[in-house]
Order: structure tokens, then sequence, then C-alpha cells
């Protein structure tokens, strides 16, 4: 006999591609038994479920939303800037960085165990790409604070079902899926991933519970993508 759900996941993000799919995959886990979703907007198209409580929240006040987070066995953050080269590197930072960190202390605080990231293929505090530093910096930080479980996930090109930005996204979506095949090796990690399934593996991560710091590229993710709950 199946056991009860018991596991319940927050969630930071999940108007995005990649986090609405997480949310979407976990409010269809039977391993799951509630979801909060926690951002500057509420979900207009949520998925109805008994299992999803939203709040609409301050990023810049966390200590207003850190009770929120108490009694959560995980959580996920895709929370991130669309296009990056687009805003200001204060912005970007401030985002990508700093209310993400904040979430995740206050995860941690909270007695969250569990805590995944979305990051970016190439990740590295030490990269002389700034965005790339950047990124790396932040999983450096999220590390720090010591989760029980910690899950880096670091996807490449991110393909979504409809062209959001215009001649430059649409190339890409069309062109990338078509090199795969050339991307084997050490390149693999450089492979598309659909944000379904990105967001299916972040949902397969927040069902585990075994320690320890666990990096994601294209193979682990997509693998992960297909596991059942």
């Amino acid at each position: 006999m199946q056991r009860a759900a018991t596991r319940r996941v927050a969630i930071l993000g999940a108007t995005g591609a990649v986090g609405g799919g997480a949310l979407a995959e976990l409010l269809r886990s039977p391993a799951i038994a509630g979801v909060t979703s926690l951002g500057r907007r509420s979900l207009a198209d949520a998925p109805a479920s008994p299992k999803l409580t939203q709040h609409v929240v301050d990023l810049e006040d966390a200590a207003g939303y850190a009770p929120l987070l108490a009694g959560h066995d995980a959580a996920i953050c895709t929370l991130g800037v669309g296009q990056p080269t687009k805003v200001p590197r204060e912005a970007l930072w401030k985002i990508d960085v700093d209310y993400v960190m904040a979430f995740a202390t206050a995860c941690r605080d909270q007695g969250v165990g569990s805590f995944a990231l979305l990051g970016a293929v190439g990740a590295d505090a030490d990269s002389s790409v700034d965005y790339l530093r950047m990124k790396g910096e932040l999983e450096a930080q999220v590390i720090a604070l010591g989760f029980f479980r910690t899950s880096l996930f670091r996807p490449s090109m991110l393909l979504t079902p409809h062209n959001r930005y215009g001649v430059g996204q649409a190339i890409l979506l069309k062109v990338w899926p078509k090199l795969d095949w050339l991307l084997a090796g050490r390149l693999r990690r450089f492979r598309g991933i659909t944000v379904a399934d990105l967001g299916r593996a972040m949902a397969r991560d927040a069902e585990r519970d075994d320690p320890g710091v666990h990096v994601y590229h294209w193979d682990e993710f997509s693998a992960l993508a297909r596991a059942t709950s």
C-alpha cells in the first residue's frame, strides 16, 4: 500500500517557465502533500489543487515571509532574470543573488532541510565571464548555508514552448535541438532541455532526502526527469 504523502515543498519563482513546470509536477506527485508558492505576484493560471497555497510577498522583506516557510521539508528556487544581458548588473545581482540568498537563508533558518537552485552551465566563482562568475558565487554562498541536501541545476539552452524574447530566441529554439548530436562527451552538458523536463527534474529532486551537494548537468537532470515518484 502506498504511504501517505507528508513532504511539503516551498517554491520561489513559479511564475517563470521552469518554476511553473516544477510546480505543476509537484502538484501531480503522490509523494508531495503540499506546495507553498511565494512570489511578487500570484499565479493566475496555477493548476487547481488543494495542495497549493500561494502567497504574494515582498522579496525585499525576507523577515516578513520567513514564517511562511516553517514546516517545509524542501525548497526550490527558480527565480532569475529571463534576459540577463538586458538589465543593469546591479539589478541583475539584486534579483539573481540578493533575493535568492535572502530566500535560501530564510529557508535554512526555518528548518528547511533541502534546497534546490536553478543556475547555469559553466557556473564558476573563478570564471572570467561575469554572469557565470556571479552564478558560481551564488552557488558557493548557498552551499555555505549548510543545508542537509543542496541541489544545483546547471542547464544550458532552455527550450520553451513559445518564443518569449524575439527573433534571436526564435532562431535558437529552432536550431539548438538539431545540434544535440554534435554535443558529445564533455559537450553533452550544453544540450538543450525543455522547461517542462527541467521543472519535472527539480520536482523529482525535491522528493529525495539523501544528504550532500548534488550537481546536475544535462545527463543527470534528463535522467531525473524520467524518474517516477
